[in-house]
């Protein structure tokens, strides 16, 4: 069964652009959590959430100030992550990312295989 992704900002609804889309699935095989990352082309903003902040945040253009403010207000005294200050990066990649995912996701065989 094939699975399509549906990522809408925060705050308006919007749906990225094609390309923006493929960035953001792109940056959900990324292990990390409490980190910004911009998504181009259209510099929607991620912030890998996880643990105690929660699922996954994004913003669209128009509302990456209202998403830090967001997670500031309601994340800032419990952890330093949400404070860090622009630019962020593009890419949170390193060369276990991709072997992660790999094992993570490898269909199993039946028992004990």
């Amino acid at each position: 069964m094939s699975v399509r992704f549906i990522f809408r900002c925060q705050f308006c609804s919007e749906q990225p652009d094609p390309l923006t889309q493929l960035n953001l699935e792109k940056a959900m095989r990324e292990i990390t959590w409490g980190a910004y990352q911009n998504v181009l082309p259209g510099r929607w903003l991620m912030f890998h959430a996880h643990g105690l902040y929660g699922s996954p945040r994004y913003a669209c253009d128009k509302h990456r100030g209202d998403l830090v403010a967001h997670l500031r207000e309601h994340f800032g005294t419990i952890g330093f992550h949400v404070w860090k200050r622009p630019p962020y990066p593009n890419s949170l990649a390193h060369a276990d990312t991709d072997h992660a995912w790999i094992a993570a996701t490898r269909r199993q065989g039946g028992w004990g295989s």
